[in-house]
């Protein structure tokens, strides 16, 4: 069986071992994990969406109602996608008096920006 670290020469001349460095993991597997989890979070439309708005919000940050409107969609659907980013710590929830305020959780931003890098 041929090593296919060797390659052979059109010269005749005997095979050099080839001087490509070994593949080094740029990832340890608790950085994959965490980064595909993120990946699972954000990747899904709406979210995407969310996300956006939020980031492009004049505060940083933006309200249930906010979201529904721009969006188009109903409260139950926006709320539920808001719970998975919060639960995911990609969103901060900050009760003010009856409303509550998202905004993106300013680590997990910086991931997410270095995905798309």
């Amino acid at each position: 069986m041929s090593n296919p670290a060797i390659r052979a020469t059109p010269s005749g001349t005997p095979p050099a071992r080839d001087t490509q460095p070994a593949l080094r993991s740029a990832l340890s597997r608790e950085q994959a994990e965490g980064t595909a989890a993120l990946l699972r979070v954000v990747s899904d439309p709406t979210r995407l969406q969310i996300l956006s708005l939020i980031h492009h919000s004049e505060e940083g940050r933006a309200r249930v109602a906010d979201l529904t409107r721009a969006l188009g969609l109903r409260q139950p659907t926006v709320s539920h996608h808001l719970k998975v980013m919060n639960e995911a710590s990609v969103l901060s929830r900050d009760p003010v008096g009856r409303e509550v305020w998202y905004a993106i959780v300013p680590d997990r931003l910086d991931a997410i920006a270095d995905l798309l890098r």
